[in-house]
C-alpha cells in the first residue's frame, strides 16, 4: 500500500503518490471513460487516494469523470482541482486566464457542481493572472475556505516571490510544478522553500510526459491528435537528442531490476519527503507499474549517479511552446 502522509500545514493527509487525471479526458489521444473509472478504482485499492484534476481538462469533462469515480465514497479520496484557465465550453478554445475575485467564486461553484461534492480538498490557482494581484486572487480563495467550500489552497507554476506574497494572505498548502529528471528547475529555490515552510510540493509530469518510461521510441508512437506532437521536447530534432536521456533511464532501471517508470518516479520521491508526484495515466497496467515505485530504495551513491546524467539543462527544448512559457510565473 502507498504511504499516506501530511500534505501541507492545513490538515490534509494524502497518498505520497497521486494520480493525475488529465489524460483521461484530453491531450494524450483517445480515452475510454470505462477504463479510466477502473483505473481510479484500482488506484484506491493500491492506496492511491490523491486525485488531481482541473476545470480546464476536457474542458470541464474531467471533473465530471472524477465526480463519478468518487461518488458514494467521497471520504476516501483527497480531491484536488484547479481554476484559472478560461475555455469556451462549446468549442474548447482557450480564452486566457482569470484570477479575478468574482471569477474565483464562480469557478469554485462550478467545479463543486461538476464534481458533485460539497468541499474541494485542495483548490489551486492553475496559472497566475498577470492582470490581477496575487493577493486579490488568494484573498478570494481564502473566502472559499471560510465558506467551507475548500479545505486548503494551492498554487501552480509560481515563483518563490509570488508564493511568499500569497502566503501573507492565507497559508498555502501545496505548490504544483513540473518536476522530473529532465525538468529540475524547482531545485533552484522552490523545493527548499516548500520544505522549510511546510508546503507540499506536488510534482506533475514526473515521467517527462511519458518520455522517460522508454516506451516512446518515435513520434509514430503518438496518435495524430496527441498534444505532445506540438511540444518542443518532442519536436523531431529534440526528440532524437532527448532519446539519449530515456536510454539512460532504461539502462539503469535494468541494472536495478525495476522499470524505467519506477526509476523516474522513485528518484523524484527520494528528493524530499514533502514531494508528492502525481503521474497521470488512463491505463491499468501503467498505474500498477507506477505504484511499484513506492517500493524502490536507492543508496546516496545511486541517486548521485542518476542525477549526474541529468543536469538541469539536460533536456533539449523548453517545457512548453513560447506562448506556454510566457504564462509560467517563474
Amino acid at each position: 500500500m502507498i504511504q499516506q502522509q501530511k500534505l501541507g500545514s492545513q490538515g490534509l493527509v494524502a497518498s505520497r503518490l497521486g494520480l493525475g487525471c488529465m489524460g483521461m479526458s484530453e491531450f494524450y489521444g483517445p480515452h475510454d471513460d470505462t477504463e479510466s473509472l477502473a483505473v481510479i478504482d484500482r488506484a484506491l485499492e493500491l492506496g492511491i487516494n490523491f486525485l488531481d484534476t482541473a476545470d480546464a481538462y476536457g474542458p470541464y469533462t474531467n471533473e465530471i469523470l472524477v465526480g463519478k469515480a468518487i461518488k458514494g465514497r467521497r471520504d476516501r479520496f483527497v480531491v484536488a482541482t484547479k481554476f484559472g484557465f478560461v475555455r469556451n465550453p462549446t468549442d474548447s478554445q482557450w480564452r486566457g486566464m482569470s484570477g479575478k475575485p468574482a471569477y474565483v467564486q464562480q469557478a469554485c461553484e462550478a467545479s463543486l457542481k461538476r464534481l458533485d461534492i460539497d468541499t474541494i480538498d485542495l483548490y489551486y490557482l492553475h496559472r497566475v493572472d498577470p492582470e490581477t494581484p496575487i493577493e486579490d486572487t488568494v484573498g478570494a480563495m481564502s473566502r472559499l475556505v471560510e465558506q467551507g467550500k475548500v479545505r486548503a489552497l494551492g498554487l501552480s507554476e509560481v515563483s518563490v516571490p509570488t508564493l511568499e506574497r500569497a502566503g501573507k494572505v492565507h497559508p498555502i498548502s501545496a505548490v504544483q510544478t513540473e518536476y522530473s529528471l529532465w525538468t529540475r528547475d524547482p531545485e533552484i529555490d522552490m523545493l527548499s522553500y516548500c520544505r522549510d515552510h511546510d508546503i507540499a510540493f506536488v510534482a506533475y509530469s514526473p515521467l517527462g510526459r511519458g518520455f522517460l518510461t522508454g516506451k516512446i521510441r518515435s513520434l509514430n508512437d503518438l496518435t495524430p491528435d496527441d498534444w505532445r506532437r506540438n511540444a518542443p521536447r518532442f519536436s523531431p530534432d529534440n526528440f532524437v537528442r532527448n532519446q539519449a536521456l530515456a536510454n539512460v533511464v532504461v539502462r539503469i532501471a535494468g541494472r536495478k531490476g525495476c522499470t524505467p517508470a519506477q526509476l523516474a518516479l522513485s528518484w523524484v520521491m527520494a528528493q524530499g519527503e514533502h514531494i508528492f508526484p502525481i503521474p497521470g495515466t488512463k491505463r491499468l497496467k501503467y498505474l500498477e507499474d507506477n505504484a511499484g515505485a513506492a517500493d524502490i530504495r536507492w543508496t546516496p551513491e545511486e541517486l548521485a549517479e542518476i542525477s549526474s546524467f541529468f543536469p538541469p539543462d539536460a533536456a533539449s527544448g523548453t517545457r512548453y511552446t513560447e506562448g506556454g512559457m510566457k504564462i509560467v510565473n517563474a
